[in-house]
């Protein structure tokens, strides 16, 4: 029987592991798991506000709704001043402001992305612009970065917090602290960091991250959550005491998280968990809008493993409409609509077909 996030989150909260790994495919509730558990640790009639600072904190969490912290200025009227600002709020307050960690956000930006692309903060911390600095080169100054490059910047913020954090929390006695403002923190959640990532900067990001978990020695939890495989599988051989998942949403719209031993590749073969459910779904009439998700994702790993380019270049002829449809349901935004009727019967015809073709014209090993 399924559970609802509220459930799953209260039994994330109840547990005594250090950290606790979870694996889930886009669309299976991920981001909305973060939201409950917030709300679940520090519930919004709580005395927990912005305005109180840190001291009343109980979680720092890294999502959707962290980015939305920052927004651009698109100086619409001329085009020249682009910035992007920072919503007022306590976490960057204290790491910006009072901890001075601007050096450090800049300098994991950089490892992250482009050693020449430098973020330039204004003198208050309220908005930051972007310039490449090439040697002798004339710099570009108050460019705007791409959407990846903007969710880099984010979390290095984020991460330049975190490692402050733990820094405070690793000296045993509060007393002995440098500031007791974060006495109540006991969670941090994280949700599919910078996904827009090449592998090698992505897998530098879960060494990081890793390591920072690895040198917190107080009693802070942590919760990560991610649909990357490569991502999950860093952490996975890289951090200790942990309880590891995998998220899983049910065709009555309830969840199931599902303890898994071992690394992505041993606890959950990938491609053959998205067939499976994708299967079940067609002969059970019960194919959603998110089965074009999960279908997308079984196409992308088919095409990685055999070494096409686009996976795009599996699908049957008249490629270009079949592409088109799916990224329609694959959009974030639809994704989101819970309010959208499910898919009309042509719809979900053409999921069957779709997935008919992968399976009987790439090697896909047929159910006996």
């Amino acid at each position: 029987m399924g559970k609802s996030l509220i459930e799953i989150a209260q039994q994330l909260k109840e547990s005594d592991k250090k950290v606790q790994l979870i694996y889930g495919f886009n669309g299976n509730g991920k981001t909305r798991l973060s939201k409950e558990f917030r709300l679940l640790v520090a519930p919004k009639n709580d005395t927990e506000t912005d305005e109180t600072g840190l001291a009343s904190k109980k979680i720092i969490y890294y999502n959707a709704f962290t980015e939305d912290l920052f927004y651009w200025d698109n100086d619409l009227a001329n085009d020249i001043d682009l910035k992007l600002k920072i919503h007022p709020n306590s976490f960057t307050e204290w790491v910006l402001n009072e901890q001075g960690q601007d050096q450090n956000v800049i300098s994991h930006f950089q490892n992250y992305t482009d050693r020449t692309l430098t973020p330039k903060f204004n003198s208050d911390f309220s908005e930051v612009t972007f310039s490449y600095e090439r040697g002798n080169e004339e710099p570009s100054p108050n460019i705007k970065v791409s959407k990846g490059e903007e969710s880099s910047f984010v979390w290095s913020v984020f991460y330049s917090l975190l490692n402050q954090v733990i820094d405070v929390l690793n000296i045993a006695e509060p007393s002995e602290r440098e500031t007791d403002q974060l006495n109540q923190l006991k969670y941090v959640f994280i949700d599919d960091p910078v996904t827009s990532l090449d592998d090698n900067h992505l897998i530098q990001l879960a060494v990081d991250l890793a390591h920072l978990i690895k040198k917190s020695d107080s009693e802070l939890k942590f919760v990560i959550t991610t649909h990357n495989p490569i991502f999950y599988n860093v952490l996975y051989n890289e951090v200790n005491k942990k309880t590891c998942y995998m998220l899983g949403r049910k065709e009555d719209g309830t969840f199931e998280l599902e303890e898994k031993p071992g690394d992505s590749n041993k606890s959950f073969s990938y491609h053959l968990h998205l067939k499976n459910t994708i299967e079940e779904a067609i002969e059970n009439n019960q194919v959603q809008k998110y089965h074009f998700t999960l279908l997308r994702n079984l196409y992308e790993k088919t095409a990685s493993f055999l070494g096409f380019p686009y996976w795009s270049d599996l699908l049957p002829d008249n490629k270009e409409a079949y592409y088109n449809r799916i990224i329609q349901f694959t959009s974030h935004s639809t994704l989101a609509d819970s309010s959208a009727a499910e898919p009309s019967p042509q719809e979900k015809q053409t999921v069957r077909l779709l997935f008919d073709h992968l399976i009987n014209n790439y090697s896909f090993r047929k159910e006996a």
